[in-house]
């Protein structure tokens, strides 16, 4: 965050969530902090009304404006203002005059609000603000407002810290006012791959509740959508070339994704500025292939499942069959082509892979890393050959490099989850990185285990630490304890990186794992918690919260749930 010299009061209010690059005094008025802003107090700061059917006028030089798509986010913002904005009462002591007179006439209105593309942010001199996301918002006095881009990105980005300027008056559901007049802003991400990684296999979720999570998403700045698709326990992908997969393998036949619903959900986020790319987990978590394909999986449900698996049921792809190698080729060829359209990646997976299981594989038949390398590599380099014939960018999990060593072309990124030395580790080996530890951005954490009791750990006399730890009070699970929100957020991902390294972070994600999540309790697992570190992917604040970040995420939080999303608490309201 870069601040301009500035004068303002000395009590301090707070407003908007995800910080803005640069607020600056602009007649008389000092502001700070946004995608979630904090706003420097004002004695007596000017109030701003909007009309209640704004429009918008499009300025373009450089001919890069695609206007349609503007335009439906401008209507989109609209909507949001008129019929899902909020009275901020719980932001001030009790029975506060808070609100301005709504029948003074000395107010000045927002009627058009400019949309103007340039090439580059003449005013600022910083590298940041070449990034196709940034933004600049300048209202004045007058309730002039003009919204400067360098891409049809930045400005849904803009439209949406716009739109958190606006409250809606108690008095009259019509009339929306902003406190925060005149002002400036320049806005730009820290990271370019700002993601969440949501788990739709292992508990039904449907598009329409993802639809509604891109909303939020995009709420906060998030930019990409990392489907965990398929898993051991379920296949509720449809894939028209090998239409047994998701028939026998989702749970129900009700509980089908299928590829207008793909289609669709992609084409939903890429209006709302978030790329959804899917994750095929392989050649581990593949359990569910075997209920369409059985001689393609070794192991299948073999016990006791804590030999053979992480978790139940046990069961991977065998890994040096010819079967298996022309089913990844006839799947990756049905799906790449549908989905490329909206994104330029596949994750393909490849953490904990189960070595004892191979001694089952009439085609390997060791569990010898020295054996399984090779055997990995060739897996690897094959699935890799079908993704570069589609244009493909790969996204692999730390294992294939960390653990396993395997030779990873330069467009593989490399997706770490364990720890930040796992970060670093594979930035010194040259691989572009994503960050995102389980120590801090695993939502999942706390819930407890999942399992029961295992029957089987009565014959074992040794059974696995995951199976002592899981079976007996308090039933932990491996990641506790719970990331509450305040901890995602001292979440600093560039602790340690060396300089060298840091052009190769492309960004990061926060995990929702759905053993315990289904449609029911999605929203209040996510949000605020995905917020907090999606603040951190935008901004990179590198502090711990403070009384400010929690009332601009309480803030954020209300804007959410009147636009229906069923986000958790952030703040009891007689702390705010």
């Amino acid at each position: 965050m870069v601040y301009e010299p500035l004068q303002y009061s000395s009590q301090p209010a707070q407003w908007l969530w995800d910080k803005v690059r640069e607020i600056s005094e602009f007649a008389g008025v000092a502001l700070g902090d946004i995608p979630g802003l904090a706003r420097l107090g004002i004695e007596s700061p000017l109030t701003l009304n909007i009309t209640s059917q704004p429009t918008v006028k499009f300025s373009k030089k450089a001919g890069l404006i695609s206007e349609k798509w503007l335009q439906d986010a401008f209507e989109r913002m609209k909507w949001n203002l008129m019929e899902h904005c909020f009275v901020p009462r719980k932001f001030h002591p009790r029975n506060a005059d808070f609100e301005p007179d709504k029948d003074s006439p000395n107010h000045p209105m927002v009627e058009v609000i400019v949309i103007k593309e340039v090439k580059t942010f003449t005013s600022s001199s910083s590298t940041r603000f070449r990034n196709p996301e940034a933004y600049s918002i300048k209202v004045d006095e007058d309730g002039r407002a003009i919204i400067e881009i360098t891409s049809p990105q930045g400005g849904l980005h803009a439209l949406e810290t716009f739109s958190q300027l606006f409250f809606t008056h108690s008095q009259t559901s019509t009339e929306l006012y902003s406190p925060y007049a005149p002002v400036l802003i320049r806005d730009s991400p820290e990271f370019e791959h700002r993601g969440l990684n949501l788990d739709i296999s292992r508990n039904w979720i449907p598009p329409d509740d993802v639809m509604r999570t891109i909303d939020a998403m995009a709420a906060t700045k998030l930019n990409h959508l990392h489907l965990h698709a398929v898993d051991a326990q379920s296949w509720p992908l449809e894939i028209p070339s090998l239409p047994d997969l998701a028939i026998k393998g989702a749970y129900d036949p009700s509980q089908i994704w299928t590829t207008a619903d793909l289609e669709n959900v992609q084409r939903y986020g890429s209006d709302r500025g978030v790329e959804i790319f899917i994750e095929i987990d392989l050649p581990g978590h593949t359990r569910a292939i075997g209920y369409a394909y059985p001689d393609l999986i070794v192991a299948g449900d073999k016990e006791p499942w804590s030999e053979f698996a992480l978790e139940p049921p046990a069961g991977q792809l065998k890994l040096n069959s010819s079967e298996v190698r022309d089913f990844l080729k006839i799947l990756l060829d049905d799906l790449l082509p549908r989905t490329s359209r909206w994104s330029s990646k596949l994750h393909i997976g490849g953490d904990e892979l189960n070595t004892h299981l191979y001694t089952l594989d009439p085609t390997v038949r060791s569990s010898s890393p020295t054996v399984l390398q090779p055997l990995l590599q060739s897996f690897l380099d094959h699935v890799l050959s079908i993704t570069e014939s589609h244009n493909i960018q790969p996204i692999v999990w730390e294992e294939m490099s960390l653990e396993w060593n395997l030779t990873l072309p330069k467009p593989v990124t490399v997706q770490t989850w364990r720890s930040a030395s796992a970060l670093n580790a594979v930035l010194a080996k040259g691989h572009r990185a994503l960050f995102g530890s389980n120590s801090h951005w695993y939502l999942d954490c706390g819930a407890g285990s999942f399992l029961d009791p295992n029957p089987h750990l009565e014959k074992d006399p040794h059974p696995s630490d995951q199976d002592r730890s899981s079976v007996k009070p308090p039933y932990l699970d491996y990641c506790t304890p719970y990331k509450n929100w305040r901890h995602i957020y001292s979440y600093n991902p560039l602790d340690g990186v060396l300089p060298e390294h840091r052009h190769l972070i492309a960004g990061g994600e926060v995990h929702l794992w759905g053993e315990l999540t289904d449609r029911v309790s999605l929203d209040g697992t996510l949000w605020p918690r995905a917020a907090a570190a999606a603040e951190v992917m935008w901004s990179l604040p590198r502090k711990l919260a403070d009384k400010d970040t929690t009332r601009r995420l309480a803030e954020w939080r209300e804007r959410m749930v009147a636009r229906g999303i069923g986000a958790g608490m952030v703040q009891m309201e007689w702390c705010l």
